[in-house]
């Protein structure tokens, strides 16, 4: 009756262990998660890369470590002068707008950005350098390209200057990317 019993035993435990190995050749893969994250409903939600190094807004703020270990704060916020009209040519309004940047030294640094809408919310671009300490006027959209407005200073002027020298900067998204 014991040799009955063990051998029963044994059966079971070969037919559960041919079950599980059959099931894990055969069942379906796990579906794989991506590490993006949904897109943000507000653009002041969103990431926007600025000299390579992606940036995630909260509620148009950022702030990181200047270096790793440091004390001091490289802080980034939505400065605004926004425009928004279909930058990339899916008939959704999308907008442009000036991103500020400083690192705790004299220096603020100007970037305009743009956030495309999307069905599933807005998908922020790169950042492209305007100046440091300009005077931002404007931002507008038309057919398509971006024209950002500021005063700067003329070459050779010190940073003390005054922004006096209007500067218009056009720029149109390709592929997602602003140019």
């Amino acid at each position: 009756m014991k040799t009955k019993i063990t051998a029963l035993i044994v059966i079971v435990f070969v037919l559960i262990a041919g079950a599980i190995l059959w099931y894990t050749k055969n069942a379906p893969a796990p579906s794989v998660k991506t590490a993006s994250s949904p897109l943000p409903a507000d653009y002041k939600n969103g990431t926007y890369n600025i000299n390579g190094t992606d940036v995630a807004l909260a509620n148009g703020y950022a702030e990181t470590e200047a270096a790793p270990g440091s004390a001091s704060k490289l802080v980034t916020q939505y400065f605004g002068n926004e425009a928004t009209a279909d930058l990339d040519g899916d008939g959704l309004p999308d907008t442009a707008f000036l991103l500020t940047q400083s690192g705790g030294g004299s220096g603020t640094f100007y970037y305009v950005a743009a956030a495309l809408k999307t069905p599933n919310g807005y998908k922020g671009t790169n950042a492209v350098f305007l100046g440091d300490r300009i005077a931002p006027q404007a931002t507008e959209i038309q057919n398509g390209e971006i024209i950002v407005n500021y005063a700067d200073r003329k070459p050779g002027e010190p940073m003390t200057a005054r922004p006096s020298v209007g500067v218009s900067k056009y720029l149109r998204v390709e592929n997602g990317t602003l140019r």
